[in-house]
């Protein structure tokens, strides 16, 4: 049963390090990129800007994109989530020149808050053939699923299932406690809720109306 928005929109794009925006914040407009091409090269890039793309398993149309928009630039693939992320934190750290394939939630948002560059607005069939997609990848709203007959049961957490919304923010910082400091869920989602009182009160607040 569908419960509606938990909060969460699951973002797919090109992002860079906020150095670099915050530097060149015309960078966060892909027709921009051309202007910064020969900043982004590298020994793999062929004299173009270096596109880093990300784990070659994933779901990605990069390669397309980078050849029906033309931006004299060229995906090479990290290989790996971790790979993107190290190359990520390091450009934050040394102000490198780094554009590529990253995502939201995710926790390493909350150590380095990277920022999308804005691609041509996604729209139904953009991506219909793989080989033509000049747009921006879609966000998808993501949702609460429960079980239609513990939706109807008494239990006391169906309100607070109902009324509970989180940002990407939220679950980035959730995330980081377990990915980065070592704390299990149960442990992370306790420090969340010690650190969110409001929040956690807000989804006590309305009682919802029984679902049947």
């Amino acid at each position: 049963m569908d419960m509606g928005p938990q909060g969460n929109v699951g973002i797919i794009g090109w992002f860079v390090p906020p150095w670099l925006a915050e530097e060149h914040p015309d960078i966060l407009e892909w027709e921009n990129l051309n202007k910064y091409a020969a900043e982004f090269a590298t020994s793999e890039s062929g004299g173009k800007g270096q596109f880093l793309g990300a784990d070659p398993s994933y779901v990605q149309f990069d390669e397309a994109i980078v050849s029906n928009l033309d931006p004299d630039f060229k995906v090479v693939f990290s290989g790996s989530e971790a790979a993107s992320i190290e190359a990520f934190r390091k450009a934050e750290e040394n102000k490198e020149w780094v554009i590529g394939y990253w995502y939201e939630p995710q926790y390493f948002n909350a150590e380095v808050p990277m920022q999308r560059v804005t691609l041509p607005p996604y729209e139904d069939g953009c991506r219909d053939d793989p080989q033509t997609v000049a747009c921006d990848y879609p966000e998808t709203e993501l949702k609460k699923i429960v079980g239609t007959e513990w939706a109807a049961s008494d239990s006391t957490a169906v309100g607070p299932v109902q009324n509970f919304t989180r940002t990407n923010e939220d679950q980035n910082v959730v995330a980081g406690y377990i990915a980065t400091d070592g704390l299990s869920p149960e442990e992370a989602a306790t420090k969340w809720i010690e650190e969110n009182p409001d929040k956690v009160d807000a989804s006590d607040a309305v009682a919802p109306p029984r679902l049947t």
